[in-house]
This record gives structure tokens, C-alpha cells and sequence, in this order.
């Protein structure tokens, strides 16, 4: 059977493939489409399995908030280098697991995965077919979804880093622009903690017996140490939790100072932080 350029250039737009591996599988599979369609998949399988225990370190985040702004996503797709995540085709395929994950807003990596991607494949199984087409170990490290009454999304350029933000509430555009400028706090100062109420107590435990060793180290008396040490606590809480922090667009007010400024008892309920490095 005779492979037209039509045939191919249909095969590529629906897999993502190349040009010459569309070409190679329906010269394979005599013309019969979706024996094509099965072809790249398996060679997907096998590279997915010949590359599996190599370093997926690259990749793209994206974070994005529902039309309405009461829910948004992020997740990462790792991938092995730089070329092929900087490739538009490849932001294009992430953006898309977004989509998806957005209009369902499944609860875990798992859950996405398991979706249907379009009518032929599952996500799992779209991101397998997209190892053939890049020739890299992808994978999908990822995920996480947030309800709340108003969730802005960040995201950095160059896709390396991408923030959620919830807030307590929503719709206004100074809201929804405080709401940005918390997202970008996150992403640049990476906070542990929305207040020191969400901080771990292993790390409360830590970080006071690490202020007790330098009190001591400095010659401060043992009987002082302790009180030393919850001062340094204090400023701990102050430099990692993000309504406490320093705002990064005016130092002289703190983000949870900025966001009362802007609409009274306005605070964050959430947030996440995605970043390749």
C-alpha cells in the first residue's frame, strides 16, 4: 500500500512523532493507521524501559488556575536534557496534562495518570508514546491540586519554577493582583510554612537546639542559652513563613502587612512551589 505525505503528516499531528518515524511505522504496519499508531507506542515502551534507571533531572512546570479562580494545578514532567524541554512540542504536551488535570482536578499522580488523555490513550499511556517521540526518560514526579476561594497561579519564566497561592478570598482585581504578587514571593523566597503554626515541630526541635549550640559556642551562660535560642526561633519564623516574611516589593511591611493593605483579614490558606533546582 502506497504512504501517502497526508497519511503521514495525520499520524505525526496525532502522535507528536517524527516525520520519518510516522513514516517508518505505517510503511511497517502496510498503511493500517492505528497498527501505526500501536508501532510508536511499543517503541516507546522499549526506550521507556532501556532508559529507566537514567537521571530525569530536566524538564517543564506549569501552574494554572481555573477560569473561575477557585481551584488550579501544577505538575512537573521531568525529562533527561535541557534540548528537548526547551522544545515547544514538548511545553505544548504539558500543558495539555494540565488541561486535563484542571478540568478534573484528580487528587493524586496517580489518579492523572489513570485519566483518559483522548480516545485512545490514557495520560500514563500519552506520556509513554512521548518517550518514543523524544527518545528521553520522562516522567510525570509531579502533582498536586488546590481548592480554595481564590487560587492564582505563577509561573517563572523559562518553566522552571512555578507557584499556586490560595486565598481567603477573591474576584476583585487588586485581590486578584495581591494575590500574584504572593505567588512570586513564594517562588523567590520559598517559605516553608504559611505561619509558624504549619511549621513541623521536628524542625521547631531543631532549629532550638541549633541556637542553644551557638548561644554556647558564643559564650553565652547555659542558663541564657534557651532564651537565646527561642529569639533566634523567632527570626526563624520570620525569614521562612510566608505572612511573616519581609514583603520582597516593600521590605518595610511584612506579606501578611501587604495583603490586610490591601483588603482587610485577606490572607493565604495555601500555597505550593514547584522548582527544578
Amino acid at each position: 500500500m502506497a504512504i501517502t505525505a497526508s497519511d503521514v503528516n495525520k499520524l505525526r499531528q496525532q502522535t507528536g512523532a517524527g516525520m520519518m518515524d510516522c513514516k517508518n511505522a505505517l510503511v511497517e504496519a502496510n498503511g493500517d493507521f492505528e497498527a501505526a499508531v500501536d508501532i510508536l507506542r511499543k517503541k516507546g515502551q522499549k526506550i521507556a524501559a532501556k532508559r529507566g534507571d537514567n537521571d530525569a533531572k530536566e524538564g517543564v512546570i506549569i501552574a494554572q488556575a481555573s477560569a473561575d479562580g477557585k481551584s488550579g494545578v501544577i505538575l512537573t514532567l521531568n525529562c533527561e536534557t535541557d534540548f528537548v524541554a526547551k522544545n515547544d512540542g514538548y511545553v505544548a504536551m504539558v500543558q495539555s496534562l494540565v488541561d486535563i488535570a484542571l478540568d478534573k482536578l484528580p487528587a493524586t499522580v496517580e489518579e492523572l495518570k489513570a485519566l483518559p488523555y483522548d480516545a485512545r490513550l490514557s495520560v500514563e499511556e500519552k506520556i509513554t508514546e512521548q518517550v518514543g517521540v523524544v527518545g528521553e526518560k520522562l516522567d510525570l514526579s509531579g502533582y498536586a491540586v488546590m481548592n480554595s476561594n481564590f487560587v492564582v497561579a505563577y509561573n517563572h519564566p523559562g518553566n522552571q519554577l512555578a507557584t499556586l497561592v490560595g486565598l481567603s478570598a477573591g474576584t476583585a482585581a487588586d485581590i486578584a493582583e495581591a494575590g500574584r504578587q504572593v505567588a512570586m514571593q513564594v517562588a523567590a523566597m520559598n517559605p516553608i510554612a504559611i505561619d509558624k503554626d504549619g511549621v513541623d515541630a521536628r524542625t521547631i526541635e531543631r532549629e532550638i537546639e541549633v541556637g542553644k549550640d551557638l548561644a554556647i559556642q558564643e559564650g553565652k551562660p547555659a542558663e541564657m542559652a534557651e532564651k537565646i535560642a527561642l529569639g533566634r526561633l523567632n527570626k526563624f519564623f520570620q525569614e521562612n513563613t510566608l505572612l511573616s516574611q519581609a514583603f520582597v516589593r516593600d521590605n518595610k511591611m511584612t506579606v501578611e502587612q501587604f495583603l490586610n493593605s490591601t483588603e482587610k483579614d485577606l490572607t493565604v490558606t495555601d500555597f505550593k512551589r514547584f522548582s527544578l533546582s
